[in-house]
């Protein structure tokens, strides 16, 4: 019975698989169809984005220091200030101003690359006061790399309550990039 309940769930995936490639053009030594993929990964549309993330996760735990903008101890806008700015990007060292930097964004929306930015240590208040880097969306699950004052660079997500209440929007600078 396990068997063929594998067999039953391999063609069915096989099917999927081929359900979402198209042939898009013939290998001429054989006339076979090549089949790709029809959908692109924002990192193929932008490779610069994969390139500044690689470099944000490559500073994963390193402490947090109010006003750090180097790999002594960065606060939150210094960090995406020195992730961005290795790539010619210019940001200020402010998470309020970084706020006003690019375009706004949608939810719904986001990117890896884009900005994510939060109420500070109180959710009442209506000011940025904190802001992360996004480095991957599935489906509504959005996941950031930001300098924390309690545990330095790391990962969070935006569905922890934590980060919900405080959210206060997107904004797109990855464009910026590929001006440079």
């Amino acid at each position: 019975m396990r068997k063929v309940l594998l067999t039953v769930v391999c063609i069915v995936s096989f099917g999927i698989v081929q359900a979402q490639t198209v042939p898009t053009e013939t290998n001429k030594v054989s006339d076979v169809p090549t089949v790709t993929s029809n959908k692109v990964s924002f990192y193929e549309q932008i490779p610069l984005v994969h390139n500044v993330i690689n470099f944000a996760k490559a500073h994963l735990s390193i402490r947090y220091r109010s006003g750090g903008t180097t790999t002594s101890g960065f606060d939150c806008s210094g960090f995406t200030r020195f992730c961005f700015n290795k790539f010619g990007i210019s940001l200020p060292h402010s998470s309020a101003a970084q706020g006003n930097v690019g375009a706004a964004i949608e939810k719904e929306s986001a990117q890896p690359g884009d900005l994510i930015l939060f109420k500070g240590h109180s959710s009442g208040g209506n000011r940025i006061g904190h802001v992360g880097l996004i480095t991957e969306v599935i489906g509504d699950r959005i996941k950031f790399i930001h300098s924390a004052w309690n545990g330095g660079v790391r990962y969070d997500y935006l569905s922890a309550s934590y980060y919900q209440h405080r959210y206060m929007g997107i904004r797109r600078v990855a464009h910026l990039l590929t001006q440079k």
